[in-house]
């Protein structure tokens, strides 16, 4: 599906779609409860549908609900192969999980999902004893537990999703375990699943997110719980307001453990005009700036930090390049790339990104099927000087399926 945005003037409020990442965590805690549980708010993107198809998979009940998902847990194992569609928090997360069963799984997924690197998944359960074999690094890979717990090191640089998983699994083991972590990255990430685990009565100890000790013989207490607004989600309409018009994104909340709540932090050092309240957030339009920022622990506000520089006066420096590499797409040669069919120079300098800003051009650019990018090109195209056209932008599916009907009921021009 193509889809072309117009140059648009924005006015209104729009709720923030439901954090996706907190909602894959909550569904997991859920089918490791061993009882019935409700999930208010859900997010029913792409990537939450594949983490409810696993649970389902593994012998959980699933209610699709419109304003609540209803997990009921206990059953056999339905499914040997699981596939993960395009999710790497799905895959990482529930690659442990599955190696609590005695029976041989497989993890699969779809497109982008089966370039993405998964040695670290083999690496750190056959070092706890799980046979577990992808070839040459990549989906499928094959899982046969028991998961019994125990001592290993795993290399946090890459991802912190592997260390979600572990984190949720390890601690319905048979024996004691202890996560020593190098160089973590996307520390927040963890604070969200070391939150969710509390609220299902799991006790974990964080020792400076280098070493986590994990008691085994656990249970997961059911509970029902609430998923908040996603803030990855909610920065391209937070930017969107600094471009286009007086908007409200309501259902952020300021004390999220969420990384991408850094949005605020960059709109502020740009100049946009904000007011915020414990629930709301208004943005307006105001003279923009260059500014500097450090995205290493929250690499997806690069694609929204992006169309925010394109659209300020001077040079723009974001730093934490390297967490790029292994996204839906190359996700730092795709902004380069795409932000210069807008007419805007984006450079890469070892592990910072530098971008030139001024006006985008119209045009038409490609999403690689990258649901960040999609997002990005829309909301550069209220700035630019005419009609921007998006290639395969269905991808939003992915994380924000309502987005173009949300950027409708604010004004945009959308065809």
């Amino acid at each position: 599906m193509d889809t072309c945005v117009y140059p648009s003037k924005l006015s209104g409020s729009v709720r923030a779609p439901s954090s996706k990442s907190m909602m894959q965590r909550t569904i997991a805690a859920a089918m490791l409860s061993r009882g019935k549980c409700i999930i208010s708010s859900p997010s029913y993107c792409d990537d939450s549908l594949a983490a409810i198809s696993i649970i389902t998979g593994l012998g959980a009940k699933a209610e699709l609900l419109p304003d609540r998902l209803v997990v009921e847990s206990g059953g056999d194992t339905k499914e040997k192969i699981l596939n993960c569609g395009e999710s790497g928090l799905a895959t990482r997360m529930f690659a442990p999980i599955a190696a609590l069963f005695s029976e041989e799984i497989t993890l699969t997924g779809e497109n982008s999902l089966m370039k993405r690197p998964m040695t670290m998944i083999e690496e750190a359960l056959s070092a706890l004893g799980v046979k577990c074999l992808s070839p040459d690094g990549f989906l499928p890979v094959c899982i046969r537990g028991p998961l019994k717990g125990g001592r290993i090191e795993i290399d946090g640089s890459l991802s912190s999703q592997l260390l979600t998983g572990l984190l949720m699994a390890l601690p319905l083991a048979e024996n004691n375990s202890e996560i020593t972590v190098g160089n973590l990255k996307s520390r927040p990430y963890i604070d969200m699943t070391m939150q969710i685990l509390d609220n299902f009565g799991i006790t974990v100890i964080n020792k400076d997110y280098s070493v986590f000790t994990i008691p085994g013989k656990q249970k997961y207490i059911p509970c029902n719980s609430t998923v908040e607004g996603d803030w990855s989600g909610g920065a391209f309409l937070l930017v969107a307001g600094a471009l286009g018009g007086r908007i409200t994104v309501e259902g952020l909340r300021q004390q999220s453990a969420q990384s991408d709540k850094g949005i605020m932090e960059a709109l502020q050092a740009a100049g946009a005009t904000m007011h915020i309240t414990d629930n709301t957030i208004t943005v307006e339009p105001s003279p923009l700036r260059s500014f500097t920022f450090d995205a290493t622990h929250s690499p997806d506000l690069f694609p929204p930090l992006a169309t925010l520089a394109a659209c300020c006066s001077g040079e723009t420096a974001i730093k934490g390049v390297s967490r790029l590499a292994h996204k839906e797409s190359n996700r730092a040669e795709t902004i380069v790339n795409e932000f210069s069919k807008l007419g805007i120079r984006v450079t890469l300098e070892d592990d910072i990104m530098k971008i030139a800003g001024g006006k985008p051009s119209g045009g038409e650019v490609e999403s690689h099927n990258d649901h960040r990018i999609a997002m990005a090109m829309a909301v550069a195209a209220i700035k630019a000087s005419g009609r921007v056209c998006i290639k395969d932008s269905q991808s939003i599916a992915k994380s924000y399926p309502r987005f173009f009907n949300d950027m409708q009921q604010l004004g945009a021009l959308i065809e």
